[in-house]
């Protein structure tokens, strides 16, 4: 039978190491669950689950859980029964790899299983913010609302998500087309201008126009070469968690652009862990999986410590002031929240304020780097433009005399 790792925590908040044998990482934490441990990390140890690395890796896109969770809830709360519900949901299911997954649920519920060990034996599909919920709602009697929630939440996540995207589409091809413009005039436009100003006097922005066109029609098959080592060292950098820490410092400060790539952060944070409280996951392990699922480093390592702290038995608001990530509004907002014994309420309200107001900061931001982008293509042609020019005019010049 396969062995796995653990790291867990018991009601006192100690960390307990071990080895468990189990069928699968669902039999682990149900193993778990009866010993009243909360775990944190759960591992196959080496050679020993053959049978879970067998199992095909499916690639579902968010969107469609989303409404495959809004689906299932409205049969659930119709009444229908579990395996019809799943049974509907198969046949309904365009995504195919979806419907894969789907099917493979069913027959682990069939066997006995409940939905929450069965969603956990796809990582990659439902993650372990989902899991938990769905467990929660397993054993408070209110599946259906946490599905119906998690459907709300992905949508929200989605939405933000796509108005982050959609919005840097526009400078994104400012840019790509500027480069192709400057590329090809420095290979095809520039060398014809060669021929006639050959005798005359070049100033230094002709000579720096020609060098480069002389530089990019001789070595123009390394550009792609040194283009994809360039890539590949910043990839590589990036994989350093110092260096990830250190480029996201350097983003927070860029202004505009900087606030809204850390309202984004607080918005899902206050999203998921609100969403989180609000279906009856415990404190502590909500923190857990919402600062995994943040996607900022530095508030990553301040909810960390606001974990250590809540475990303490202090305030969370106390230990997320210390970092300067929050605005003062914000931190004021938990901090009453805490003290009023409403803070999933008021975390959903805050997610909501802050991705009203994100929107207007990613719409700003967007203003401010479309203007910088044809600033810096119509530089670039200005400077193409006077190197050719300045010659022109000095040989003009000249000839007049």
């Amino acid at each position: 039978m396969p062995q796995f790792e653990y790291i867990a925590v018991n009601n006192a908040g100690k960390h307990i190491n071990g080895v468990l044998e189990a069928e699968s990482e669902a039999g682990v934490l149900r193993l778990l669950e009866e010993k009243n441990l909360f775990p944190v990390t759960v591992e196959g140890k080496a050679g020993t689950n053959a049978k879970a690395a067998d199992r095909p890796t499916y690639r579902v896109k968010s969107r469609d859980v989303g409404m495959m969770y809004g689906q299932l809830a409205d049969l659930i709360e119709s009444g229908v029964p579990m395996m019809r519900a799943l049974d509907s949901l198969i046949k309904s299911t365009v995504n195919k790899h979806l419907e894969a997954v789907l099917k493979q649920v069913r027959q682990f519920v069939a066997d006995g299983r409940t939905l929450t060990e069965a969603l956990r034996e796809f990582p990659e599909v439902f993650p372990p913010l989902h899991t938990a919920m769905v467990q929660a709602g397993e054993r408070a009697s209110f599946l259906e609302e946490v599905l119906a929630s998690l459907a709300t939440f992905i949508e929200r996540l989605d939405e933000l998500r796509s108005t982050v995207i959609g919005s840097m589409i526009y400078p994104a091809l400012l840019a790509f087309v500027g480069t192709v413009v400057m590329v090809g005039a420095l290979l095809f436009f520039v060398p014809r201008f060669e021929p006639l100003l050959a005798g005359a006097q070049k100033p230094l922005p002709t000579e720096i126009l020609f060098g480069a066109s002389h530089i990019l029609r001789a070595w123009w098959y390394l550009m792609p070469l040194i283009g994809g080592l360039i890539i590949g060292a910043l990839w590589s950098a990036w994989q350093s968690e110092s260096n990830r820490r250190t480029i996201e410092r350097w983003q927070v400060k860029i202004p505009v652009v900087g606030m809204a790539l850390k309202m984004v952060a607080i918005t899902r944070f206050c999203r998921i862990l609100g969403t989180m409280l609000a279906n009856g996951v415990p404190m502590l392990g909500a923190l857990k999986i919402s600062k995994d699922a943040t996607g900022s480093g530095l508030l990553s390592e301040q909810i960390g410590e606001a974990t250590e702290s809540v475990r303490d038995g202090k305030s969370l608001s106390y230990p997320l002031a210390q970092g300067n990530y929050f605005p003062e509004q914000i931190l004021a907002m938990i901090s009453v929240a805490e003290e009023s014994n409403n803070l999933d309420k008021v975390l959903l309200q805050i997610a909501n304020t802050v991705e009203r107001r994100t929107n207007r900061q990613v719409d700003q931001a967007v203003r401010l780097v479309e203007p910088v982008i044809l600033c810096l293509v119509a530089a670039g042609i200005g400077f193409m433009a006077l190197g050719l020019l300045l010659p022109i005019f000095t040989m003009a010049s000249a000839l007049g005399q």
